[in-house]
């Protein structure tokens, strides 16, 4: 082998993997940003019962009685599901803040959010003032709605087009790892015993002070200092420190063509991608992949995890460590969907991913429906706790955000996130409203919704959503155009042919 194949053979092999800063970057966005999002679902199940006692005793210091159990039970509610008011919020306002400040500058502002809940929260216990945790909460839930909505965002933008599937799965990593996180620091062993839990949610600060002091090393997102802001010096600058500065002219063409198709065009706001007629399929297609997110049945599973745990001869003590493997089982998928994504695709990890979903709900239905039939059958139950759990970290869990960055171009796509954004926390506050109510009614058979919605999502992605691996923004646009053309010609053809056999012979 000359020399000259020797220096191509390296080429290549830098270009198949990403760059160091790349990856840094990376893990600088996730850790303020979707990390803080699936932490903060996970360390608030532990202190359950002392917040509770806490909300009794101030209420018994203040009025010399004690709360009754309606009042408590609101304000836990409140505690909690504040949680998603906030989230909605910054979920509708994080893309027109990643216009304005960008996505980096937004991700960094953020931080003060999670700082200002984090105290408030530590305070309450002191101070005897259960509405700084409810404040508190909400703030943190702000803070997950931006970054959620953000730094997807950011990591779409940065990452080249043959790394962008592995790099956005940066978000699903992240998330995954958050709430792994929040299990293991909740732990009594650790920070889930009775006098730590005002520590326990504290500990949000730790995160945002880490990316407030690693993310500043990093560039902007190239696509936005381009198109955004027109900064050419800019953006190749932070494209040499991203993917290097032989492997940039490639991506830096395809933002070249992206500007001048955007030229003269200033940013979407949401109602206006309702709007547009030639983006009606991705709007319809964002909105469907992220109510079902939520809607899919993985918030059911982890409901019925530890009735299967307990009916498996689990010891209820154990049961905090084994939902631990659960969080640990949906983190390993993701690290795996973020191998497969560049390789196999999108669409056959999602539709894959849904159509398992499916088969789960069925055989979880069966053994949770004659689970005193054999000792056996409670350990088949658990089994397809873990299968649909993979399942969803495969596909649906991984895939969905990457989708959402692909299908819009730039001035679009913002407020494509605001409204993927709002519609996955709307989603998520409308589960935790009427799961009780479903679970009550049907039991097991609650399974069968979520039959239903895995199917016929996996049904919509196989017809209408294209393959996005490995293609530029715009000719996943040209993709979805074609789509459309095709739909309205034959809508024509049926109208037109509609005609002629209804009218009248000469």
């Amino acid at each position: 082998m000359d020399r000259s194949d020797e220096s191509a053979n390296a080429t290549q092999i830098k270009k198949e993997f990403p760059n160091k800063t790349l990856l840094l970057a990376v893990c600088a966005a996730c850790i303020g940003g979707t990390f803080q999002y699936g932490y903060n679902i996970s360390i608030i199940n532990s202190p359950t019962k002392p917040i509770q006692n806490f909300i009794n005793e101030t209420w018994l210091q203040r009025y010399n009685t004690y709360v009754s159990k309606e009042i408590l039970t609101l304000l836990w509610s409140s505690t909690v599901s504040i949680f998603t008011l906030g989230g909605f919020i910054g979920a509708s306002t994080g893309g027109a803040l990643a216009i304005r400040y960008g996505r980096k500058g937004t991700l960094l502002v953020n931080n003060i959010f999670a700082l200002l809940a984090s105290l408030l929260m530590g305070l309450s216990h002191p101070t005897g003032l259960f509405e700084l945790l409810i404040a508190g909460r909400f703030l943190i839930g702000l803070n997950a709605g931006i970054g959620i909505c953000v730094q997807p965002l950011y990591l779409g933008e940065i990452a080249p087009r043959r790394l962008r599937g592995a790099m956005a799965m940066g978000t699903s990593v992240f998330i995954t790892g958050g709430i792994l996180t929040g299990q293991v620091i909740g732990l009594k062993e650790l920070l889930g015993g009775e006098q730590y839990w005002p520590i326990l949610l504290s500990t949000s600060c730790i995160p945002a002070v880490l990316q407030l002091i690693i993310l500043p090393w990093f560039p902007e997102s190239p696509r936005y200092l381009l198109i955004d802001r027109g900064n050419d010096l800019a953006c190749n600058k932070a494209l040499k420190r991203l993917h290097g500065s032989e492997n940039y002219h490639d991506e830096r063409e395809d933002m070249e063509k992206e500007r001048l198709t955007a030229l003269g065009t200033q940013s979407k706001k949401p109602w206006e991608l309702f709007m547009d007629k030639n983006l009606r399929l991705q709007v319809i297609t964002v909105i469907l992949l992220n109510s079902a997110q939520q809607l899919n049945g993985i918030n059911a599973i982890y409901f019925y995890a530890s009735y299967v745990f307990t009916r498996a001869g689990i010891p209820d003590a154990t049961i905090p460590y084994v939902t631990i493997g659960t969080g640990a089982c949906e983190c390993l998928t993701a690290l795996t969907c973020g191998m497969l994504i560049d390789c196999l695709g999108r669409r056959v990890l999602i539709i894959g991913g849904y159509s398992l979903m499916t088969l789960w709900c069925i055989c979880i239905t069966v053994s949770l429906t004659f689970q005193e039939a054999s000792p056996w059958v409670p350990y088949l139950s658990m089994m397809c706790v873990f299968a649909f759990i993979l399942s969803f970290g495969l596909g649906p869990g991984g895939v969905t955000n990457i989708l959402t960055t692909e299908m819009f171009t730039q001035t679009a796509r913002p407020a494509a996130y605001m409204i993927a954004g709002s519609v996955n926390w709307m989603s998520f506050f409308l589960i935790g409203m009427i799961f009780p109510f479903i679970v009550n009614g049907l039991q097991q058979y609650c399974f069968l919704v979520f039959l239903v919605i895995c199917s016929l999502v996996a049904l919509y992605i196989f017809f209408i959503v294209p393959e996005t691996k490995n293609k530029t923004f715009l000719e996943i646009q040209e993709e979805f155009d074609s789509h459309s053309r095709i739909k309205l010609c034959k809508r024509e053809s049926i109208e037109s042919n509609g005609d002629i056999l209804l009218s009248p012979p000469l």
